[in-house]
């Protein structure tokens, strides 16, 4: 026997099932993509290239109203979601020893393990239980609890990976906290906290479920549109509505990860 460690990348046809677990999670988005731009009715049958689904997309007033619902949402909730991420990260970080960290931890990070149909029924007899009947700050809150793990885990990843030397040496030339936490703390967490804001924000712009229970009637958000669109059957324009949703999220996320990985430099 060999001494060298086990290479699990050498594993015999791990790549040709690396690649079929891909295709058969993104070849259906590809299809969707294409069939966007189909110039007939019929979602499965190209019929020719157009852009016109795209241009009914964007003169549909419900569809419309239905976007500015979503990032009404999303903004308030990618707001307080990073406030509180923020607020959390660094109260845990000079936590003192103890169970209390832990537990508080794990509360946060609560919506991360937890099936989002458990976290939306949840939240609905917890709203119903108390009366509460805020509009879009039904949804707000609901999305807000929902985001913060997103935004949490890039800040809390910068704030283990940056140490406390710096702080400390901002404190031993006479900075108090409020003028470490401004000139030295704040700048090198930016990169993580713009990070986790845009993943709370494409957290909270692609929900469907806490939206499909929790919202009233006109205050349909954009995943909860595209539903109802379905039960009239597939077309083109669920196809284009759903392909510039996809676009938009990817660029997010996208966007975040390489603000994530700036953090980490």
């Amino acid at each position: 026997m060999s001494g060298r460690p086990f290479d699990w990348k050498a594993t015999p046809g791990l790549r040709t099932l690396s690649w079929t677990v891909y295709l058969f999670l993104y070849a259906p988005l590809l299809v969707i993509v294409i069939y966007s731009f189909n110039v007939g009715r019929q979602a499965t049958i190209w019929e020719g290239f157009s852009f016109d689904w795209y241009f009914k997309v964007f003169q549909n007033r419900d569809i419309g109203v239905a976007l500015s619902n979503s990032l009404i949402v999303a903004v308030a909730s990618m707001i307080l979601a990073t406030l509180l991420a923020v607020s959390a990260a660094l109260g845990l970080r000079h936590a003192r020893g103890g169970g209390g960290g832990q537990i508080t931890l794990g509360l946060i990070l609560m919506p991360l393990v937890v099936p989002e149909i458990v976290v939306a029924v949840a939240t609905l007899v917890f709203f119903s239980s108390i009366g509460l009947k805020l509009g879009l700050g039904n949804l707000i809150i609901a999305h807000t609890v929902f985001c913060v793990p997103f935004a949490y885990l890039p800040i809390q990843a910068r704030l283990a990976n940056m140490g406390s030397a710096v702080e400390d040496a901002a404190r031993d030339l006479y900075s108090d906290e409020w003028q470490v936490f401004r000139r030295v703390t704040l700048p090198l967490l930016l990169p993580a906290i713009l990070s986790g804001a845009m993943l709370a924000f494409a957290s909270s712009l692609d929900d469907f479920l806490i939206s499909m229970l929790l919202a009233d009637a006109g205050q349909t958000t954009l995943p909860v549109y595209i539903y109802g669109m379905l039960r009239l059957g597939v077309s083109p324009e669920v196809n284009a509505v759903s392909t510039l949703l996809l676009v938009s999220s990817v660029a997010i996320v996208l966007v975040a990860l390489r603000l994530q990985g700036m953090s980490k430099k």
